[in-house]
Order: C-alpha cells, then structure tokens, then sequence
C-alpha cells in the first residue's frame, strides 16, 4: 500500500510540474509578445520624431529690403514687382555676383514665397514704401536640407541639389549672421502648397474641424436616439434581430465601402459639393453610427433594473423613466463610445479619398461647404511628394495627428474613470 500511494503522488508531482512549467513558458510567450509590440512601437515612433521633428524650424534669410518707390509705383500694389525687391537685396548681399546664370542660382536661395511676404507687408503697412527695412524671409527647401544635414557636402556636386557654389554662398550668409533657424510658424499658419517651406496644416487641421463637427452633430443624437429605442422600446422579434444583427455587422465593413456609398448617394445622387466636410462629416457619420448604437446600448445595459423599476413605481412613465433616469447614468460610457467613433473618424483617409477629400487646396476653408481637405489625407498627399522637406512634414503632420487621437482616447479614459458608476 505504501509503494502504491508513493507511485501514485510522483504521478501527480510530475504531472504538476510539467503544468507549471507549460504555464512559465506561456508566461514568458505573453511577456515576450508584449515586449516586442512595445520595441516596435518604439521604433515606429523613434522614426516619426527623429523624421520630423526638424519640420518645426525653418532656415530664414535675413535680407535688407529697399522698397524702392518707383517698383511700388502702380496703381495696385497687389500687381507690383516684389520678387525684384528680393532680388535686389540678395544682389546687394552678394555684388561679386554678375553672370546670369549664377544669379539666377544666387536667387534660387530665396524661397518664390518671399515676394508673397513682402506684398502683404506693404498691403498691412503702405508707409513702408520707400524705405529700407531689414526682413527675413523664407530660404528655398533645398537650402533649408543643406543646413538640416540632409544634403551632405562630401558628396560629388552631380549627387545632390546644391551646387558648390551655392554651398559657398550659405556659408557666407550663415558668416554674417544672415541665415537663421526660426520656429516655423508657417507650419501652423499656412494652408498647402506646392513648396515645402511654404505649405502648412492649417487648411487641413480646419477641414479636419468642420468634418468631426458635421460628424458629431449627426451621429450622437442619431446613435443615442437608435441605442434608446432599440435597448428600451423596440419588441423582440424577427425584424429588431435583424437590425441588431446588421449593426453589428457595419461595425466590421472596410471604410472605403462608406466611401463608396457616400459617392453614388450623396454625391452623384443628390448633387452635395464635392470635397466639402459637409459630405465628408455625413460619410463618417454612417461609419461612426455603428460604434456609437454599441457603446450606448451598452451603457444602458449598465444600468440596474432597479433604477427603471423605482421610477415606474412611483408613476413615472417609460419616456420619463429613460429621461431623467437612465439616460443621465448611462451619459458618460455613451460620451465615451461618441470620443472613441470620433478619434476613429478623425484618422479615416480611404471613405474621403472617394468623395473628392483629396484634392489639393491651398485657401482655408471657412464654412462645411467650402472645399477642404483634411489631416490624412494631407498626409497622405505629402508622403507622395518626391521632395525631401516633405519627408519632414509629413512625420510632423504625424505627430500632431498622433496628438489629437492620443488626446481624444485620453478623454475617454478620464471620463470614464470620472463617472462610471460601479453597481
């Protein structure tokens, strides 16, 4: 008897030991699995920063302008020649240059917007007219990547887009003090453009506003209104299961598909204004419904029978029961659910690449019919671009797009933690 019972507890000894062991190695399997998501996810945002991070200053000349009378002696100022200012103060920086050709390279430095500039100094302030007034204005990209490191020197001249001598006369400026890295405000001031240091992502960030703002009127009452009456009111039949079903379903179908949909309805149907966030918030808006209609009726799952029971059973009615009872409890995970479909309308690119969103537009959008694009498909946009400062701009465009939905799932997590309320 004591051989059997000995025979028997090293069986289940050794049987233990290997679940422990099978349980060590799973163990280690999920920290593993963890640590090599986190080690990407590093490197995917050690690539993004160190990319882009550079985006946020910008190399600027400092040029004394003449604003030479007789050039701004027309009867529209709008129409002068500002660009020969700029050439002529780069021609004054650098008298020792007279051949055509290498003054037309010596005026390559100075970036076309800089005429641009100039003009609206003189619309803002006439006075300045005939007077000399030290400007800085933007230096071209090309000059902007030598002195970022992009373009290295020690590299043969037929391999990079500074000629030698160009390289010599930034050196000079950079001497005499006359080229500067500044923040970039142009970057957050600006609308796109067709030269990098002159594009922006403010166009981008107010269409992305008036989308999210269309998106967000539409869906929460739609969304809430449709979770109320399918969780409060709706009989359990044939037809309310179907409708649950297909919600479901939407939640899962690829974006682009809304895309499509808005494209044949909303466009081509009812004649909506192509590329506008009035048709671009009504797509998200049907993207969105599904993930709304599931985190509301969630939340009024959440809340106790008993609530609904006290307040019929001193004579409030259905409507007034959801009302001023459970709608008010079940608010906060519903705000949640609304911030959560909003981040994920707020990085959609494919259902607006469809209705137009991708045009390139250079005005700031003013209303939700003007057209507009938003921030990424600008992204997009910019990662097409065959320029180097372009690079940069595209990963500081990331980031700030990284801001905003990092900012939006943080306030759903704060609002959750704040007000969910444990039964």
């Amino acid at each position: 008897m004591k051989t059997e019972n000995t025979s028997t507890m090293q069986v289940v000894n050794s049987g233990l030991a290997k679940r422990y062991a099978k349980e060590k190695r799973f163990r280690m399997l999920g920290i593993g699995a963890v640590v090599i998501s986190l080690l990407f996810l590093v490197i995917l945002f050690s690539s993004i920063v160190g990319n882009g991070y550079t985006a946020f200053r910008q190399s600027v000349i400092v040029l004394d302008i003449h604003f030479d009378k007789q050039i701004l002696d027309v009867s529209n100022l709008r129409s002068a020649n500002y660009a020969k200012l700029v050439k002529d103060a780069m021609s004054g920086l650098f008298p020792d240059v007279t051949g055509r050709s290498d003054k037309r390279m010596l005026h390559r430095l100075v970036s076309s917007g800089a005429a641009f500039q100039l003009q609206k100094m003189i619309i803002k302030d006439p006075s300045l007219i005939g007077r000399t007034v030290e400007v800085r204005v933007p230096a071209d990209d090309e000059v902007d990547m030598f002195i970022k490191g992009y373009i290295p020197r020690n590299v043969p001249e037929s391999e990079r887009r500074i000629s030698d001598q160009q390289m010599a006369w930034i050196d000079r400026l950079v001497d005499s003090d006359r080229l500067e890295r500044r923040f970039n405000t142009t970057f957050f001031t600006a609308g796109d453009s067709r030269e990098p240091e002159l594009s922006g992502i403010k166009g981008a960030v107010t269409g992305s506003f008036f989308t999210l703002l269309v998106t967000l009127v539409l869906s929460f009452p739609i969304g809430v209104a449709a979770a109320v009456y399918l969780e409060e009111f709706a009989p359990v039949n044939r037809w309310t299961d179907f409708v649950e079903v297909n919600i479901n379903n939407l939640a899962a179908v690829p974006s682009i598909v809304f895309g499509l949909l808005g494209l044949a309805v909303f466009l081509n149907f009812f004649g909506f204004p192509r590329s506008a966030p009035l048709v671009g918030g009504m797509v998200l808006t049907l993207m969105t419904l599904p993930t709304i209609i599931i985190a509301s009726r969630a939340s009024l799952k959440s809340v106790p029978p008993s609530i609904r029971e006290a307040a019929l059973g001193i004579g409030a009615s259905k409507l007034q029961t959801i009302t001023h009872h459970v709608l008010p409890l079940a608010m906060p995970g519903m705000m949640t659910g609304t911030i959560i479909g909003m981040a994920q309308a707020l990085g959609e690119t494919a259902p607006l690449l469809m209705i137009g969103m991708v045009a390139f537009i250079v005005d700031i959008p003013g209303g939700i019919t003007d057209p507009a694009t938003v921030l990424p498909v600008q992204i997009y946009l910019w990662a097409d671009s065959p320029e180097r400062a372009f690079v940069e701009r595209t990963s500081a465009a990331i980031m700030i797009l990284l801001a905003f939905l990092i900012l939006m799932n943080g306030t759903a997590v704060l609002l959750r933690r704040k007000f969910e309320r444990r039964w």
